[in-house]
């Protein structure tokens, strides 16, 4: 597969794979990968790391935004093969290694198969591994508060709800949210683009999900990468509200 790899800022690339993002952060040689696409993802990956000017053993880090195969894809290649080490929220840490799952069911899908889009999106996530058993072997949890001593020193922010775990990532000196599936731009079985939540079904904790929007709209920043859908410019407290307010009217139309 190719992969669209997009310059956002000086060592920040925004990639969109085959229905989902990740980001590089490169810092002179070395660079930090935020989250890693399917399993099927992985000569995108591997492309474009090759893009930005870095190969697989110039990745100082792995980190993980949740445990789901669509983000968590190639993270145990790289691990296995070039001792990467991949870093999450400690929430997360049991979810990567499988010791239980925190995702939408076939049950879930089969029940919302009548919205737009539903029905080719599942057949993708099975074409590109996503229903694969897919553990990190070793996942490790975060080294410490604050910023992540990796290229880009991202901020880890917990925004739970979609996963336990789940964590955005804050470039306070770029003004860059790394999203992961928090906030996103659009996604395959959404009619609309622009700042949004995933439908309900997609998270473990709807309400939780909900009142994360508002963690992430604190943060000061004006570029928004999702794990969805395309970049979004312009105030990130903005874009929560937006995707806060979207979510409650359609809560409020559903029959």
């Amino acid at each position: 597969m190719t992969a669209d790899v997009r310059r956002v800022a000086e060592g920040a690339y925004l990639v969109h794979g085959h229905h989902t993002n990740w980001v590089v952060l490169k810092d002179g040689d070395a660079v930090t990968l935020v989250d890693t696409g399917y399993p099927g993802d992985r000569q995108g990956l591997l492309r474009s790391l090759a893009a930005v000017g870095a190969s697989p053993g110039a990745v100082a880090a792995v980190l993980i935004t949740h445990a789901h195969n669509d983000h968590l894809g190639s993270a145990e290649y790289l691990r296995a093969a070039h001792g990467t080490p991949v870093y999450l929220h400690p929430a997360e840490v049991p979810h990567a290694r499988r010791e239980f799952l925190h995702q939408c069911t076939m049950a879930d899908v089969l029940r919302n198969a009548w919205r737009p889009g539903v029905l080719p999106w599942a057949a993708h996530v099975v074409r590109a591994g996503g229903t694969r058993n897919n553990p990190v072997a070793s996942p490790e949890p975060f080294p410490g508060e604050g910023p992540l001593d990796v290229p880009g020193r991202p901020v880890p922010v917990h925004t739970p709800g979609h996963t336990n775990g789940h964590c955005a990532y804050h470039l306070p000196e770029a003004g860059i949210v790394i999203s992961g599936d928090a906030l996103v731009g659009g996604h395959a079985t959404s009619r609309t683009t622009g700042p949004q939540m995933l439908l309900g079904f997609f998270h473990h904790e709807h309400a939780r999900a909900l009142a994360s929007l508002e963690v992430i709209g604190s943060l000061d920043a004006d570029t928004l990468l999702p794990g969805h859908g395309p970049l979004h410019r312009g105030p990130v407290r903005a874009a929560a509200e937006q995707a806060r307010e979207r979510a409650i009217r359609n809560a409020r139309a559903r029959p």
